[in-house]
C-alpha cells in the first residue's frame, strides 16, 4: 500500500479497464512506446465528472491514505490496494474514493466501499469489473466484507447513485477477465485492431493504430463499414480494403442479402468506396449543383455548435457571417464571427431571443452547417420556445447540411466524410493543434468553474471561440470546394 508505483507484472484496475474497452489498448499501455501516445481530453473530462460526482456525494474534504482508514474517516482518497488474485497473480488497484459504510473491518465497527464515477448514462462492464477488482483487494486489506460498491453518474449536476454487489457471478467474471487480460499481456505482439473502431478517437494510442489500419487496409478504414458489417464481409472471405475494391458488386450484393436486404442494397456503394480509396479517385455521383441556394444569395451564415452531451446542453452557437461582393465573389477578408453563449443562469428563452435577432438581421440567408447536429438542435430549440409553424418552415428551408450535400454529390477517397477529414483533405488547418470537440468541452467546464461568480480562466473561453470559428471556416472550405466543382463542370 501507499503511493509506490505498481509492480511490473501486476494486473491493475487501469489495465483491466483498458482491456475491457480494447484488448490492444491494454497491451499498448503495458508494452507500447510512451513517446507515441497522444494526449486526449477524454481522461480529463472523466476526472472532471468524477470530481463533480464526489463533491455531490461527500461535500467535506476526504482523508488521505491508510491513516485515514485507521482513523475512520468518512471518505478516503489516495490509497493503493495490493493483493493476490484468484490464481495467485499480483493485483493492484487505486480506488478514486472509499466511503465509510456500516460493517466490520480490522479498523473497527465500520467498513469501506469503493466508489467510481462513470461517464455516459448506464453502468457497463467497463465500470463493474474494475470496481469489483477494487472491492476484492479492499476485502483483503480491511479484513472484512465489502457490503456493496457504488457507481455515481451525472457529473454532480443530477447525481445518480447505483449500488453494485460483489456477487458470485461478478467474482467469476472478474476471475475470467483477469485470466484473459494476463494472457493478452504475455503476447509478444499486440492483439489485432478492434472490430469497432469508433471509440478509437478517444484513445491515446489512436495514432499508432490508425497507421496500422491504413497499412493493413483494415475494413474499418472503408467509409460505411462498422463492426457488424465488417464481420459479415470477413465471413464472406473479404479480408481488407483491397479485397473489397476488387469484389464483383452484383455477386457481393447476393451474398450480403442473406444478412438482410439492407446490406445487399449497399454492396455496390461499398465496393465503389473501397475502390475510390484504393485508387485515390474522386467521383461525381450527381451532376446537379450541390449548393444551388448560394447562387443568388447576398451572403451565408456558417453555423457550428459546441455541446456538453452529458448535460444535454448546447453551450455555444457560433456563426460566421460571409458576404458576397458585387462581383459575385465571397469576401473572406471581412468575415465576422458571432458567438452566442447559452449560459444556464440566463435561461433558454434569452438564448433563443439572441439567435432570433441574428437570424432576422440576415433574413433569408442560407445557414450552412456540417452534419445534422446543428439543424436538429436549432429546430428543437425553436419548437421548445413556441415558434409558429410558418417560422419553423422558413428555418428548415434556410438550413443547408454541407455534409449531406457532399455525400449526395461526390464519392471521395477518404475513410471518413467527417468535417476534419474532408476539410483537411482540402488543405484546411485548424489554428489550434489537436483541438476537437472533447477539448472544447473540457475548456468549457474549466471556464464554468463553480458558478457565475467564480468563473475560471477567460483564456479557455477564447480557445473555445477560436476552435468554433475554425469549424465554421472548415465548413466553408468544403462548401467552397463544392462550388468550385460546380463551376468547373458548368452545373
Amino acid at each position: 500500500m501507499g503511493d509506490t508505483p505498481p509492480a511490473d507484472n501486476a494486473l491493475t484496475d487501469r489495465l483491466l479497464r483498458s482491456w475491457l474497452r480494447c484488448r490492444r489498448k491494454a497491451w499498448l499501455d503495458r508494452h507500447g512506446n510512451p513517446a507515441e501516445r497522444r494526449w486526449t481530453a477524454h481522461r480529463n473530462l472523466l476526472l472532471d465528472d468524477q470530481q463533480r460526482c464526489f463533491v455531490g456525494l461527500m461535500p467535506r474534504k476526504p482523508g488521505h491514505g491508510l491513516a485515514a482508514c485507521v482513523a475512520g474517516a468518512d471518505a478516503v482518497v489516495g490509497l493503493r490496494l495490493k493483493g493476490l488474485g484468484p490464481s495467485g497473480e499480483p493485483l493492484e488497484a487505486h480506488p478514486p474514493l472509499l466511503r465509510r459504510v456500516k460493517g466490520k473491518s480490522r479498523w473497527g465497527d465500520f467498513a469501506y466501499q469503493p466508489v467510481l464515477a462513470r461517464q455516459g448514462r448506464r453502468t457497463t462492464r467497463e465500470h463493474q469489473l474494475p470496481l469489483a477488482l477494487m472491492a476484492l483487494l479492499l476485502e483483503q486489506v480491511q479484513q472484512g466484507d465489502v457490503p456493496s460498491m457504488l457507481v455515481l453518474g451525472g457529473g454532480g449536476r443530477r447525481l445518480e447513485q447505483e449500488r453494485v454487489h460483489l456477487s458470485t457471478g461478478m467474482r467469476r467474471q472478474l476471475s475470467e477477465g483477469l485470466r484473459k487480460l494476463r494472457d493478452d499481456l504475455e503476447r509478444s505482439v499486440p492483439p489485432p485492431l478492434a472490430a469497432d473502431r469508433r471509440k478509437c478517437s478517444l484513445c491515446s494510442w489512436r495514432g499508432v493504430c490508425n497507421a496500422v489500419a491504413a497499412e493493413q487496409g483494415h475494413l474499418s478504414e472503408v467509409s460505411g463499414i462498422g463492426a457488424k458489417r465488417r464481420e459479415m464481409l470477413l465471413e464472406l472471405g473479404i479480408r481488407g480494403l483491397s479485397d473489397l475494391a476488387a469484389a464483383d458488386p452484383m455477386q457481393l450484393a447476393e451474398q450480403l442479402q442473406r444478412f438482410g436486404d439492407q446490406h445487399g442494397e449497399v454492396a455496390a456503394a461499398l465496393v465503389a468506396q473501397a475502390s475510390a480509396q484504393r485508387d485515390g479517385r474522386v467521383e461525381r455521383l450527381d451532376a446537379a449543383p450541390a449548393l444551388p441556394e448560394l447562387r443568388d444569395c447576398p451572403g451565408v451564415l456558417l453555423y457550428d455548435i459546441e455541446s456538453d452531451p452529458d448535460a444535454r446542453h448546447d453551450f455555444l452557437h457560433g456563426f460566421l457571417v460571409l458576404h458576397k461582393t458585387e462581383r459575385g465573389d465571397w469576401d473572406l477578408a471581412s468575415v465576422a464571427y458571432h458567438p452566442i453563449l447559452a449560459l444556464a443562469e440566463h435561461g433558454e428563452p434569452r438564448c433563443w431571443l439572441r439567435l432570433q435577432r441574428l437570424l432576422a438581421h440576415y433574413r433569408g440567408w442560407p445557414i450552412l452547417h456540417y452534419g445534422e447536429t446543428e439543424s436538429l438542435a436549432l429546430r428543437r430549440l425553436a419548437e421548445r420556445q413556441g415558434v409558429d409553424e410558418a417560422e419553423l418552415k422558413q428555418l428548415r428551408h434556410r438550413l443547408v447540411d454541407v455534409h449531406a450535400r457532399v455525400r449526395r454529390h461526390w464519392r471521395l477517397p477518404l475513410a471518413s466524410y467527417g468535417l476534419k477529414a474532408v476539410a483537411g483533405w482540402q488543405g484546411f488547418r485548424w489554428s489550434q493543434a489537436g483541438a476537437d470537440g472533447a477539448r472544447a468541452l473540457l475548456w468549457w467546464r474549466q471556464w464554468q468553474g463553480d458558478g457565475p461568480d467564480r468563473r475560471g480562466n477567460r483564456h479557455g473561453l477564447r480557445w473555445i471561440f477560436d476552435y468554433n470559428r475554425d469549424d465554421c471556416l472548415a465548413t466553408w472550405a468544403v462548401a467552397a470546394w463544392l462550388l468550385q466543382q460546380d463551376q468547373t463542370s458548368g452545373s
